[in-house]
């Protein structure tokens, strides 16, 4: 790993992580500021008259404790749909537009070899994942204890984002595999990107109807259960177990990819 280029790339995107910083503390503030106990039951009304659009989203039921309220309406889509984003730019900024653009060559005449590279640009990846997941943690725990009495559960609220925290970086992995796979940014940033949108769209397909609920076993955001992971559920566990292990083969065969492939220099 070079530290100097890990320095470099942080100076060069710190903008773009404090944009997103920016975009969750406007989201994750407004939905802790929305919760109510006693409008548990108004929201019931909303989601019987529109069902569907609840379902999709996830935010059928409110539920009875602020954890259960943070749990429907920010980690049902909201903490899985911002940090994608954030994936999918840098690994663009990353890797790809360096494949894409030749100038690959210009790391590659470091003294470092192909597989530091990939690390390097790696590990900015994934602090910056770790980034907005550890900040997303402080800042729900800190506008929880601010606007109201009740307390969060700490130990189930953290197991809840240790599994955040492995859909995270399932897609980052995969992303930056393909942006390492690929010449062309259509394909090297498309695929990665493409996975990542469609899983989310075939979760809340499978969520608006019993009739196709199977369809949720076809993405990897099955394997990420908040619920289950609050009540330390085995099967969840494992799953999430699962998402984790699933990134380490991504990075794995990512990094054999970009050492040994011929690159556009």
């Amino acid at each position: 790993m070079s530290m100097v280029l890990f320095k470099r790339e942080w100076k060069s995107n710190y903008k773009i992580f404090l944009i997103f910083i920016a975009i969750m503390t406007l989201y994750e503030s407004i939905i802790v500021a929305m919760y109510d106990p006693k409008l548990g039951e108004s929201l019931n009304m909303m989601a019987e008259s529109m069902p569907q659009l609840f379902a999709a989203f996830g935010m059928t039921d409110p539920g009875l404790t602020l954890l259960d309220f943070l749990t429907n309406y920010l980690y049902g889509f909201i903490l899985i749909i911002i940090p994608l984003v954030y994936i999918m730019i840098m690994c663009h900024r990353l890797m790809a537009r360096y494949i894409d653009k030749g100038s690959m060559a210009y790391l590659l005449a470091t003294p470092h070899k192909r597989s530091d590279i990939f690390i390097t640009q790696l590990c900015v990846l994934l602090s910056g994942v770790i980034g907005l997941i550890v900040y997303s943690v402080v800042l729900i725990l800190g506008c929880s204890s601010m606007m109201f009495h009740e307390s969060i559960d700490i130990a189930k609220f953290l197991m809840t984002n240790v599994g955040l925290l492995g859909v995270h970086f399932f897609f980052a992995s995969f992303c930056y595999l393909t942006a390492c796979s690929f010449n062309e940014v259509k394909l090297s940033i498309g695929i990665g990107a493409g996975v990542g949108v469609i899983s989310i769209l075939i979760q809340m397909l499978s969520q608006v109807s019993d009739k196709i609920e199977f369809l949720k076993y076809f993405t990897p955001l099955t394997l990420f259960d908040a619920k289950g992971l609050q009540v330390y559920d085995q099967q969840s566990l494992l799953c999430m177990a699962g998402l984790f292990a699933l990134a380490v083969i991504c990075i794995v065969i990512g990094c054999m990819n970009f050492s040994k492939r011929d690159l556009p220099l």
